[in-house]
């Protein structure tokens, strides 16, 4: 088995090296206490997620200052996966190496699969029994509300200019009227951004668009890891690929054993390679492919009913951790209605715990790759256009989402029109659902004029829901 030893060097160098990279006076319990904090806080997506992350360690804790916050912010935007869970491994393995990022990766995910996973067998075992229904149903309309403020929000901070306007707008006609694939989206607009960046055109000089929020900034040299580069963290090509040759076969090793035993057309199998292709595309975080995973979810595998996205990713939003966990819904249903030979539930735990696992494991996977290179591209102008092409390129996808709901949500049937090489899902107006359409209304309002929080807003939505389908029954 390859070691997976530490990135430091090595002789006389080291022992004064070791000093150094401990000097933040931050304990390793102490680290593990504050992971868990922001592990129980970390509700509201990824942009609250990352808010509260930075109200903890730059602002409370001064862990880390506010440049190397956003720089890690940045690396983690141009990657595949979750990029709140991926700041939260980048950030501990700068503080304590490898170890400190497995353990703050993991505990940032941890508390999202065990309640989703509790909710996934109520849904399983009582989701067409009334009062849990009804609930559902409140949870599906008021998550809707949530996606279009997420494409108001996320367009807030990215569209700055016209450039911006156009990228965000080639990308929902790309992906709404001619079904491009998301990746090629991202991939076009990355080119583009860096293209930019590099020849310093204007346009493309936006920065990362989260707010790192107000109040006096904290320098790196205030900050407890100082402004230097800890040893640990300074590129080392052997370390990088060691590390990475170990997470690549703990992710690959378990889809390989089960396309060998069980061949490709079993669900298990299926749903570990699925899933970890999405793992690879899932630039932009949950809402950017949430459409894509629904339908090949539905059309292609029959994993599960139309509706159901919308009642995962209702789970999701109420439960901390990474909105992109719905896909551990997904499996589990899908292992649940395709058990074989197991138990339904057992089948559909295991699947759980796979889909999960495929998503997941690549995240460490990029961080113990790319960060000591990184660390070294602080400022990096050609990086920072591209991200903000694709955060352009992302809202376009999440509008493109956002209706994709709509239509799901507030109508019961939806037709598909083909006009040339154009696929439209209209709407069939007679199917309209005015119960979902008026709490949809309520959320919106509720979280547009009154600011409420999402989650209350999802509760109310979720308690209304229960009490319209008992007095409907």
């Amino acid at each position: 088995m390859v070691e997976m030893t530490d990135n430091a060097p090595s002789g006389k160098m080291a022992e004064e090296d070791a000093g150094e990279e401990h000097h933040h006076g931050v304990s390793f319990g102490d680290a593990f206490r504050v992971w868990l904090r922001v592990a129980a806080l970390s509700f509201g997506g990824p942009a609250g997620q990352i808010a509260v992350m930075h109200r903890i360690i730059v602002d409370e804790k001064r862990w880390i200052g506010e440049h190397r916050f956003l720089h890690a912010l940045n690396y983690c935007m141009l990657l595949p996966g979750p990029e709140a869970q991926q700041l939260a491994i980048y950030i501990g393995w700068l503080m304590h190496r490898t170890v400190g990022g497995l353990v703050a990766g993991l505990l940032f995910v941890l508390s999202g699969f065990l309640s989703i996973l509790g909710l996934s067998y109520i849904y399983a075992a009582y989701g067409n029994v009334g009062i849990v229904a009804g609930l559902f149903f409140g949870l599906k309309a008021a998550v809707l509300a949530v996606v279009v403020q997420a494409v108001i929000r996320i367009g807030g901070r990215a569209l700055k200019n016209r450039v911006m306007v156009g990228i965000a707008a080639a990308a929902f006609i790309a992906i709404f009227f001619l079904h491009v694939p998301f990746p090629l989206i991202v991939l076009a607009a990355g080119i583009a951004g860096f293209l930019g960046g590099r020849f310093g055109l204007a346009a493309f000089q936006t920065g990362g668009g989260h707010k790192a929020g107000s109040g006096p900034v904290l320098s790196d040299a205030e900050s407890a890891l100082g402004e230097g580069i800890p040893a640990h963290a300074r590129p080392n090509l052997a370390w990088s690929l060691r590390i990475s040759a170990v997470l690549l076969a703990l992710w690959l090793a378990p889809l390989a054993v089960l396309y060998a035993t069980f061949g490709a057309d079993n669900v298990f199998t299926e749903i570990g390679l699925f899933f970890s292709k999405m793992a690879v595309v899932t630039f932009g975080g949950a809402y950017a492919v949430l459409a894509y995973v629904a339908q090949e979810a539905v059309q292609h595998f029959g994993w599960l009913k139309p509706g159901e996205m919308l009642d995962g990713l209702g789970m999701a939003e109420t439960t901390p951790g990474p909105l992109i966990m719905v896909v551990q819904f997904v499996g589990f249903m899908g292992a649940y209605r395709d058990p074989g030979a197991l138990n339904p539930m057992l089948a559909a735990t295991l699947a759980a715990i796979l889909t999960s696992w495929v998503t997941f494991v690549p995240c460490f996977l990029w961080i113990f790759l790319g960060a000591p290179f990184i660390e070294k591209l602080r400022g990096n102008i050609a990086l920072a256009g591209a991200m903000s092409a694709i955060t352009a390129a992302v809202v376009g996808v999440i509008l493109n989402l956002a209706i994709w709901f709509a239509l799901h949500t507030l109508f019961a049937e939806v037709a598909t029109v083909q006009l040339g090489g154009l696929r439209l899902d209209i709407p069939v107006l007679q199917s309209a659902v005015p119960a979902a359409m008026a709490l949809s209304a309520a959320a919106a309002i509720a979280i547009f004029r009154f600011k409420a929080s999402v989650i209350a807003t999802l509760l109310a939505c979720a308690a209304a829901g229960m009490i319209w389908t008992l007095a409907v029954n």
